[in-house]
């Protein structure tokens, strides 16, 4: 269970959501280990990835403490009393170090994560479920799509036997509609010198 809750924080960086405004200056942790530095410049101290490697470096070196706790336990003997204290000790200050770190992060972890763990299986089930999960409701939704589209389609067809004046009169208003609809979205992306706005590349992708 312990192994499980340090994994989390090495599970998939992408899923971690950072928040900047938590990010503050720390000087050296409580094991001694140089966190940033109070001089460095503050893109260094608001940086959200080189604090997420901080908590990575800090758990890692936990795992790492715990398994040398268990060989010292399962080979424990009177000798073996003072590397076993101080190895605790050497634990109990790297798991507050951590605490310190995490401060500056913002780690959202999904609860399913933590069950997967528990149950022993692997936390990338669940990121494939997701994506299997929006691959599966994308499909729906696109059907939907296509269904009214060919709906629409074969309405006009009818309507266009049946009222073939009023069917051209509505494809003209349509028409006019998004010439206008073009032309205004064109002045709003203007720019006072008479360029172009450019839009950013995720604002001007296709949906699915």
């Amino acid at each position: 269970m312990i192994n499980g809750l340090f994994i989390v924080f090495l599970w998939k960086g992408a899923l971690s959501k950072m928040d900047p405004s938590q990010n503050t200056g720390l000087g050296s942790g409580g094991n001694g280990m140089l966190a940033t530095p109070l001089n460095d410049t503050a893109a260094a101290v608001d940086d959200p990835k080189q604090n997420l490697n901080q908590v990575i470096n800090s758990t890692q070196k936990t795992l790492g403490l715990i398994h040398q706790l268990y060989l010292t336990v399962s080979s424990f003997n009177t000798a073996s009393q003072l590397p076993l204290l101080q190895r605790l000790n050497g634990l109990v200050t790297e798991l507050d170090n951590m605490v310190e770190l995490s401060e500056k992060c913002n780690i959202q972890v999904p609860m399913e994560v933590l069950n997967l763990i528990d149950d022993g299986k692997n936390p990338d089930e669940f990121t494939r479920g997701v994506l299997n999960s929006c691959i599966t409701k994308n499909q729906v939704t696109k059907g939907k799509t296509d269904g009214f589209k060919s709906l629409r389609k074969h309405l006009l067809e009818e309507l266009e036997q049946t009222f073939p004046d009023e069917v051209e009169s509505y494809r003209e208003i349509r028409a006019m509609s998004a010439a206008e609809a073009k032309r205004l979205a064109q002045s709003q992306s203007s720019l006072p010198n008479g360029d172009v706005k450019v839009k950013p590349e995720h604002q001007g992708a296709t949906p699915l």
